[in-house]
């Protein structure tokens, strides 16, 4: 009532007491005017926490969030509170202690861009990668953690455009990473890799840094052997599975069998082999598989070593003969 328009409120009263008496009355009503913008509050889609004292311990985040930012608030594990907004397309947890990803975070089927930077984490989930984000994540920042290696599954997540590995311990890339067909822009520098995976030569990347990995001196004429002759029936069987796209699952084989058969590697002449190969390492211009190159050492160089497989001594013994020819 203190906040009521006195003129108005005097009829209102007028009228009531008429009516109280008994007396017909007809109570005349003001123009409506529609609510300014202004008046309307309008579901909150954006918010942005940068420090531990305005992070919300009693209140609960608006369900309406599709942008969150919790920074340098010395989390030490995603909020239960975060797994719940649906709606999340942006999620930045960057600046915090956090050393593990619940599988929940997979639920967050509309999250496009995952921030993890400068925490403490050792590992990415498997189970995360097998999950909505497949389809959904497009940016995934990783640096600065202490990852030393991602799952097998981690190239499950076709959808990702960017992928951020910086300052961390790895010591290898997934080897399957040609199956991220739409990622352009890729920077693991400051790592442990010795080399890249074969793989890497399917990428087709716009930005590619590799800057600062103690990366090996290629020598093709130092093979590791790891052929078995004659060869087992086991490999037999597995390089006629992959070979010939037989069609195989976990409800044929044993759940190890199919895992060994995902990670089958490719000889140079295009049959697979899985534990029975030639390796060694060759040199690749990273220019082949990406437009824009950051140097990869103080030396200007863009070049590094790439894995190379072999399924028998004769497609070992062609590789090296050409070799030799080209060298020499």
């Amino acid at each position: 009532l203190l906040q009521a328009n006195v003129i108005n409120l005097k009829t209102f009263l007028s009228a009531v007491r008429l009516a109280h008496q008994g007396n017909d009355t007809v109570l005349p009503l003001s123009p409506l005017v529609p609510a300014k913008n202004s008046d309307v509050e309008k579901p909150k889609t954006k918010m942005i926490i940068t420090s531990r004292r305005d992070y919300p311990l009693t209140k609960s985040f608006p369900f309406s969030l599709e942008h969150l930012q919790t920074s340098y608030c010395k989390l030490a594990r995603i909020d239960a509170r975060v797994l719940c907004l649906k709606k999340l397309r942006k999620l930045d947890l960057s600046h915090n202690h956090i050393k593990q990803l619940p599988a929940t975070l997979g639920e967050l089927v509309c999250l496009q861009e995952l921030d993890l930077h400068d925490n403490h984490l050792e590992a990415f989930s498997g189970a995360l990668c097998s999950s909505s984000l497949q389809k959904s994540l497009q940016l995934l920042d990783l640096s600065q953690n202490q990852i030393q290696a991602l799952p097998i599954e981690f190239c499950q997540l076709r959808g990702l455009v960017q992928l951020k590995l910086d300052d961390n311990a790895l010591l290898r890339l997934p080897c399957r990473i040609g199956q991220l067909s739409h990622l352009r822009f890729l920077s693991a520098a400051r790592n442990k890799l010795p080399f890249l995976p074969s793989d890497f030569r399917k990428l087709s990347l716009e930005n590619l840094d590799l800057f600062g990995n103690p990366f090996e001196q290629p020598n093709p004429l130092v093979p590791n052997i790891q052929l078995k002759i004659p060869l087992t029936l086991l490999e037999c069987a597995a390089r006629a599975t992959v070979n010939h796209r037989i069609p195989y699952g976990c409800h044929l084989l044993p759940s190890h069998l199919c895992k060994d058969l995902e990670v089958a590697k490719t000889c140079q002449c295009g049959s697979s082999c899985l534990s029975s190969f030639i390796q060694i390492t060759v040199t690749m211009n990273l220019h082949h598989v990406a437009h824009t190159v950051v140097l990869v050492d103080n030396m200007g160089g863009t070049e590094a070593p790439i894995l190379c497989y072999f399924c028998s001594l004769d497609c070992y013994s062609q590789f090296l003969d050409r070799h030799l020819q080209s060298s020499g």
